[in-house]
């Protein structure tokens, strides 16, 4: 909250709505995501495996849903408006995908590694709602997706010959892939490359985020004082690119000190994993391990251009309530498989 009130206090910053209106809202989704994970700690776990599948296509009926009916925001059509809830269906999708494939994977898992026609279902299981998702279109969070259901899939173990198919397949797909790319998309990769070939285009995020970061030096210019975010050289400041505010007031010690909060996170997760009991909960724990292991390496990458800009949040820190309040409830199902983890035990 702090660093969202820093990226949002300028008044030469364009926002889509006052700065304590976009205050109260993070107050808001932070205050339901947290009252959510409450309400997650008194139902056993074990319900998301029964009931994976209706959750899973749930999800998919509200993608469905938002392409025709969604309201449209920078040109893609992601968002459910009903009242004065605003909702990213992309985002509950991550945490469905995790739970079918958790469902799935505890059921055919075996020591010597799933073959390729074990591996056809969960193909489906994933392209499906990153499909849909890709005709929004939002590629950070369809290529999340898919990235989870990857770290899954290792997870519970391939066959070589069948990893070897898989990459194959891969490979050759690429080039039809980077075809089906729009053209912001592309110019996006390409200045990933060479960002100073459209320095005021789309190079220009990279551009200003790595000025904002490499001028935070080692304890940053202090609380407010962001020049890059002050006068409003920094884009997507409260949303994509809050971590180049941070590193730019608190410089490479406040940067390390939230990498290495994440990185507690993370470990936490695989040892809460390490420990159940039983499979699912081993294989969603992993899910949601990836889900926040791949946003922060991704975005913080990102604004640094090491990666190309695909538009995904830094959890639990940028602005975005469909976002944090997924982020919350991983968390609040990792808490819950911590809570039950020695019950079989007995």
């Amino acid at each position: 909250m702090v660093a969202l009130y820093s990226a949002v206090y300028s008044a030469k910053v364009d926002m889509p709505a006052p700065n304590s209106t976009l205050i109260m809202k993070q107050f808001i989704a932070m205050g339901s995501g947290l009252g959510l994970v409450m309400i997650l700690l008194f139902i056993d776990y074990r319900q998301l495996d029964r009931w994976s599948y209706v959750i899973y296509f749930c999800t998919l009926l509200l993608l469905i849903y938002v392409l025709y009916h969604g309201r449209i925001v920078a040109g893609s059509r992601r968002w459910i408006v009903l009242g004065m809830i605003r909702f990213q269906p992309s985002e509950i999708a991550k945490l469905a995908v995790i739970i079918v494939l958790g469902h799935y994977y505890s059921r055919v898992i075996t020591d010597q590694g799933l073959s390729f026609k074990d591996l056809i279902i969960p193909l489906i299981l994933t392209g499906l709602p990153c499909l849909f998702i890709l005709k929004q279109p939002d590629l950070g969070t369809s290529a999340l997706i898919f990235l989870n259901a990857s770290a899954m899939t290792w997870f519970v173990k391939v066959k070589k010959r069948t990893l070897l198919v898989i990459i194959g397949i891969l490979l050759i797909c690429l080039p039809l892939g980077w075809f089906s790319l729009k053209d912001y998309q592309k110019g996006r990769i390409i200045s990933f490359m060479d960002p100073s070939r459209d320095p005021l285009g789309s190079g220009y995020h990279v551009i200003q985020s790595k000025i904002a970061i490499g001028s935070g030096k080692m304890f940053g210019k202090g609380f407010l004082e962001g020049t890059q975010n002050d006068l409003a050289f920094l884009p997507e400041q409260h949303t994509d690119f809050i971590f180049s505010v941070l590193a730019e007031e608190w410089g490479f010690v406040g940067s390390i000190t939230l990498i290495v909060t994440y990185l507690f996170l993370i470990l936490w997760i695989l040892y809460i994993a390490n420990s159940s009991k039983d499979v699912f909960s081993k294989i969603v724990s992993v899910g949601i391990c990836a889900m926040i292991f791949f946003q922060v390496v991704i975005n913080i990458g990102m604004v640094m251009g090491l990666m190309p800009v695909v538009g995904v949040t830094l959890p639990l820190i940028s602005y975005g309530g469909s976002s944090i309040v997924t982020s919350l409830i991983g968390i609040g199902i990792v808490l819950n498989i911590s809570m039950r983890r020695y019950m079989f035990d007995v």
